[in-house]
């Protein structure tokens, strides 16, 4: 073993207990101490090791005094810190949690025990294990962390309750191996995304939250961080933002449309649907397919760029779609809506381009119009999956050698 070799194995420590910092000088020893306790009681390798990020109040200074490692995270916010805390840490596996004393750093023996077990991340639920009064503002705890993780276990049919715990512990290599990105408060939903498309082993315990015990309010922003949250989970299923919305757009539309065409529908005595209802139904068919097509090139997307695992599914779907399909099909679009039009404008000028006495006519303007439409978003949609596919295929004509880079550009 040489030097280097015996200075790294003598670094690697069991657990790293990390806390990302911004000004927490009120309650940062307070949370060091019962993290260092809780090592020495519990007889593990371990570190306290702080992400500072950017502190102005002395919590490096008071972290250091207590015997916690500060690594300085230049990059602002709640997920930067602790991306940068991950680097740095030297723990194979790594507990995280907020250092307000909120979290019980000195009960995290349960976390410590999935983890031994072959768990590689074990989060925390305080909706199990218990909410002090005030510790939770009632729209977080009633709506929005209900809410977002009900989201979350639907679209990525995970079965954890509590999606945004702070308190939460990991396997740091397998975590590292994720290459988490973003920045704010919504690495918390990164994590456990990322993990479940992985196929990472995630598992749950209960744990409790009381109120921290800063005199200042919380860096959480309850709508910004909300709506940060809702959007990484609706950006990482294009199956729920796209497909399943515009399928049932394209559906109804295409059924209302079916039974207007020849005529007017009478529903009910006082009710009938008209060309008023008509109109309304080809644009949810032309809103519908966009939605479907969007999907499309999303999933597609994410999938040569690695940004979501592949599946039976979006296999498919990179072997059919491509620029020129998408746009054959947009022509063959057009050429029907074209037709349609032309049909009507044929059935006006027989009448002498007099008052559209004939209920068959708008509806068939509205419909070949529609298909027009239908036909020039496919269109232009074909060649921004050829823009998307650009980057990619440097890069892999890049990687590749001499005969492979032939064989990347003859399959392009």
């Amino acid at each position: 073993m040489n030097a280097f070799t015996a200075v790294r194995a003598a670094e690697e420590l069991e657990l790293t207990v990390l806390m990302p910092c911004l000004n927490e000088a009120e309650t940062l020893a307070i949370c060091i101490g019962k993290a260092r306790s809780f090592l020495d009681r519990a007889g593990i390798s371990g570190e306290v090791l702080i992400a500072d990020n950017g502190s102005s109040d002395g919590s490096q200074r008071i972290a250091s005094e207590n015997g916690a490692r500060v690594v300085p995270v230049a990059s602002k916010g709640y997920g930067a810190a602790l991306l940068g805390g991950i680097a740095a840490a030297r723990g194979r596996y790594i507990i995280m949690g907020d250092a307000d004393d909120s979290y019980d750093f000195g009960a995290l023996e349960a976390f410590v025990s999935r983890l031994r077990g072959g768990a590689d991340l074990v989060m925390g639920n305080r909706f199990k294990g218990g909410i002090e009064p005030g510790a939770m503002p009632p729209l977080h705890r009633h709506l929005g962390n209900p809410m977002l993780s009900f989201i979350g276990r639907l679209f990525f049919r995970i079965k954890t309750g509590d999606f945004h715990c702070g308190l939460r512990g990991f396997n740091a290599d397998r975590i590292r191996k994720l290459d988490l990105q973003t920045s704010g408060m919504e690495f918390a939903s990164e994590m456990v995304v990322r993990s479940a498309l992985a196929g990472l082993r995630i598992e749950e315990v209960p744990t409790t939250l009381k109120p921290d015990g800063r005199s200042r309010p919380p860096h959480l922003r309850t709508w910004r961080d909300g709506w940060r949250h809702l959007k990484f989970l609706l950006v990482h299923n294009p199956r729920w933002m796209f497909f399943i919305p515009g399928t049932a757009l394209l559906g109804f539309g295409a059924l209302l449309v079916t039974l207007l065409m020849l005529g007017p529908l009478q529903v009910v005595d006082n009710l009938s649907l008209d060309i008023n209802t008509f109109v309304a139904a080809c644009f949810m068919v032309v809103v519908g397919i966009q939605l479907i097509t969007f999907g499309a090139i999303s999933r597609y997307y994410a999938e040569i760029t690695g940004i979501l695992p592949r599946n039976r599914r979006s296999d498919w779907l990179t072997r059919t779609l491509s620029t020129d399909r998408l746009a054959g099909n947009a022509g063959i679009c057009f050429a029907g809506g074209a037709l349609f039009f032309g049909y009507a404008v044929w059935r006006w000028a027989s009448l002498g381009f007099g008052p559209l006495e004939d209920p068959e006519i708008p509806r068939v303007v509205v419909l070949g119009l529609s298909l027009i439409v239908i036909s020039l978003q496919a269109f232009f949609s074909a060649f921004l999956l050829g823009v998307l596919e650009i980057p990619v295929k440097r890069l892999q004509a890049a990687s590749a050698g001499p005969a492979d880079g032939v064989r990347v550009r003859q399959d392009a």
